[in-house]
């Protein structure tokens, strides 16, 4: 068992690099997608 099978992520698989990329994308998404609503709302001109 690996590490990661431990955390959060308790179900097997966890590690594999499909999860990982698609965890990884979704949380940069959100990021970016805050990032980008925060900036917008910031500076939005009425």
């Amino acid at each position: 068992m690996s590490d990661l099978d431990r955390g959060i992520m308790k179900f097997k698989g966890a590690d594999t690099p499909r999860a990982i990329a698609i965890s990884a994308v979704l949380i940069l998404g959100g990021i970016v997608f805050l990032l980008f609503w925060g900036l917008s709302t910031a500076y939005t001109v009425g």
